[in-house]
């Protein structure tokens, strides 16, 4: 289950980091890329914020420049750093992209591009026998002030069998 390439946006790298569960990510992708502005928005606009330092320190995301033709069009429905992810794995065979917004999932998804949020990291991280329960790091996520739906907490824990 190892062998798909990851590609980044900022939100469920700063989600994995708040519960203590960013080096999840290089035990469940074979590799893990990110475009510039991914890693911008995350090590530079973000320093300070929780998780901005650990993820400046990893040395397994390789960071990848996006077409830029790809990513004009994508940046009026969404903020640079989805347009560049969505770009860069439009352009990534066999890759799953690491997404939260719901906007840029729709995207995606149009764009039948494999999308996977920190909730679903999660629940594959249990499937893998990475984490042996996923409920007490949904309520670190929510603790760190990370919004999930009720229904989504719900669906996963059931799926998990927690």
């Amino acid at each position: 289950m190892r062998e798909a390439i990851a590609v980044a946006d900022s939100g469920p790298l700063i989600g994995m980091t708040r519960i203590g569960q960013l080096e999840l990510l290089p035990r469940m992708f074979s590799e893990i890329i990110a475009p510039p502005e991914v890693w911008r928005e995350v090590t530079i606009k973000g320093r300070g914020l929780p998780g901005a330092y650990e993820i400046s320190q990893v040395k397994w995301i390789t960071i990848q420049t996006p077409s830029s033709q790809l990513v004009q069009p994508l940046s009026i429905l969404v903020d640079a750093g989805e347009a560049q992810a969505i770009a860069l794995a439009q352009t990534t065979p066999d890759c799953i992209i690491l997404l939260d917004d719901a906007r840029a999932r729709k995207i995606a998804a149009r764009l039948n591009i494999k999308q996977i949020g920190t909730i679903g990291l999660l629940l594959r991280a249990k499937r893998m026998r990475l984490i042996e329960k996923i409920k007490p790091h949904i309520e670190a996520l929510i603790e760190n002030g990370i919004y999930i739906r009720q229904e989504l907490v719900d669906a996963v824990l059931h799926d998990a069998g927690e």
